[in-house]
């Protein structure tokens, strides 16, 4: 299974993740959250890079990749756990639509 460190957990291909991401605007910063199915993990050591899927407005995908160990990103929850995933990168999610496509 695929899998990456952060902090004190690990996270999984197919785990539904809450990124905080801080957003800098001007001179205010505040806290943007993320939420999404966990389709991709790539690197290793520093160059780790992980993809976040999630349906936006409109039944429209959105797909954010972040460093894992960016300073912008503030916390990572792991609001679900991914139950038997059999493959290592989770693209096949893009063709789906509607409940399917937020299901792993």
């Amino acid at each position: 299974m695929i899998s990456a460190q952060v902090g004190e957990q690990n996270i999984h291909i197919g785990d539904t993740l809450r990124i905080h991401n801080k957003v800098v605007e001007g001179a205010k910063a505040r806290i943007q959250v993320f939420e999404g199915i966990l389709i991709r993990l790539r690197g290793r050591d520093v160059n780790k890079t992980f993809t976040v899927r999630k349906i936006g407005a409109g039944g429209i995908g959105v797909e954010r990749t972040w460093p894992l160990d960016a300073s912008a990103i503030t916390k990572i929850e792991v609001k679900k756990k991914a139950g038997k995933v059999r493959r290592s990168k989770l693209y096949y999610l893009r063709d789906l639509i509607g409940k399917s496509a937020v299901r792993v």
